[in-house]
């Protein structure tokens, strides 16, 4: 049997859009040519992908909760096209595997963009407009240029920024430089979560349920010389021959990949939307979007459009394997996002924040996903090492393709990798990660 763990706090982006009515939840037995469970990222572009190449078969989507509410909804909204490995001190690795991950990353982007096309999103949805990783100490300086370097040896473009057109673009005066790249997509991710569970479910033989979390998946045999498997929610099933799990760190929960993935959490905060008064005391430009040149320094965003005028504050990371956090815990990293906003916006001293919650991503201890067929007709698509919209997005198009038996694919250039690495006992796991990440984080100095 599975248990589901809590959404910690009420995610911003999804606080700040008109509510949208949700899918029914699923309340009788059904069979199904595809089911896929989990109505994310990487669920969401299976299904998809599915209806591309079959349009005539049916796929079922189950969503445990409503779709935005679990972790899709919950993330910076980055859809970064160049690597991005949050385990290493620069995102940087080696250069030929990080030039084979751009090209994913692109292959995933271009999906997403063709949805929302397709789909009609609001512009807030999805916009390119590029990114900015932002050095706020000579460390973040130093890494830059080393960032920098690199992106000259791959053949990428980037344009470095100096601390008057930081202050320009920001109104403020916190950061020395910055390293702008044009390749990320920006989402309002529980807008465009929600649009594209919208769009998929328009399909005639696509059927999308939500609030009807797996409780169990169980090897019903052999028919028609397949194995057949059936989900079971609380209230109806779905049995069907081809499964893709799409359900990230709750893989392990299915009985794969055990002890050998890693349960983050990260958390970030939103304001309450600003006055005009506070719009013009702060100044810059109306929208950006901030990494930090450290990895674990504060990402930022401005906020225009749907839901007002308002900032977006991520920083902390926790290692929890219960996938589960405390309230307290939600307090002090809600006290590190109102530090972290003092500290970059004096001049708004009476803002307060109005959201504060967190999000689960899954790490693996040799960044590669959990991925491939792992039993008969079952599929995962899960661990997308902290890049979760663009490598959910790519392993949900390569697992709807593996599981239809497709000749060509739309992300080329993905080579099967080895299997995640096994992890240390717990209880040394428990300690060495949050050791490590606090170190770093402190390490992080003003980034944060």
């Amino acid at each position: 049997m599975i248990h589901l763990p809590t959404n910690p706090g009420i995610s911003g982006w999804k606080g700040i859009l008109p509510p949208r009515k949700p899918n029914k939840q699923l309340d009788e037995n059904q069979n199904a040519d595809y089911l896929v469970i989990g109505a994310g990222f990487a669920g969401l572009s299976a299904a998809r992908r599915l209806n591309q190449l079959h349009p005539d078969s049916k796929i079922v989507v189950l969503e445990a909760c409503e779709v935005s509410e679990g972790p899709a909804g919950r993330n910076s909204g980055f859809m970064i096209d160049l690597p991005h490995d949050l385990s290493s001190d620069d995102y940087l690795g080696n250069l030929k595997k990080d030039s084979e991950q751009t090209l994913i990353n692109r292959s995933a982007i271009e999906f997403a963009k063709s949805a929302a096309e397709e789909y009609q999103m609001p512009a807030e949805a999805l916009q390119q407009v590029g990114k900015t990783n932002a050095a706020a100490t000579t460390k973040g300086m130093d890494f830059n240029a080393d960032y920098a370097k690199h992106l000259t040896k791959t053949g990428e473009d980037y344009r470095l920024l100096d601390a008057t057109e930081m202050r320009d673009l920001t109104g403020i005066d916190y950061y020395q430089g910055g390293l702008w790249t044009p390749g990320t997509v920006l989402l309002q991710p529980a807008l465009y979560i929600g649009n594209l569970a919208d769009g998929v479910a328009q399909y005639s033989n696509v059927h999308l349920y939500e609030n009807s979390p797996v409780i169990d998946l169980i090897d019903e045999g052999k028919h028609d010389g397949r194995t057949l498997w059936k989900a079971k929610t609380e209230l109806g099933s779905v049995s069907s021959p081809k499964v893709i799990l799409a359900v990230n760190g709750l893989i392990e929960k299915f009985g794969y990949f055990q002890n050998r993935l890693m349960h983050i959490f990260t958390y970030a905060s939103m304001t309450r939307q600003l006055s005009s008064e506070e719009v013009e005391s702060l100044g810059g430009q109306s929208e950006w979007a901030f990494t930090s040149a450290d990895p674990m320094g504060s990402s930022i965003r401005r906020l225009s459009g749907i839901g007002g005028d308002r900032i977006v504050v991520r920083n902390r990371f926790t290692y929890d394997p219960s996938m589960e956090v405390s309230q307290s815990r939600m307090f002090s990293v809600s006290n590190s996002h109102i530090s972290a906003f003092n500290a970059r916006f004096p001049m708004l001293d009476k803002v307060s924040m109005e959201y504060c919650w967190g999000g689960r991503l899954c790490l693996s201890l040799n960044n590669v996903f959990a991925q491939g067929e792992v039993a008969e007709g079952v599929y995962s698509a899960c661990c997308q090492n902290g890049l979760g919209t663009a490598k959910g997005t790519a392993i949900g198009i390569i697992s709807a393709e593996k599981a239809s038996g497709a000749k060509e694919s739309l992300v080329p250039d993905f080579q099967t990798e080895e299997a995640p690495k096994k992890l240390l006992p717990k209880p040394l796991m428990w300690i060495g990660v949050n050791s490590y990440i606090r170190w770093k984080e402190l390490g992080a100095g003003k980034e944060k």
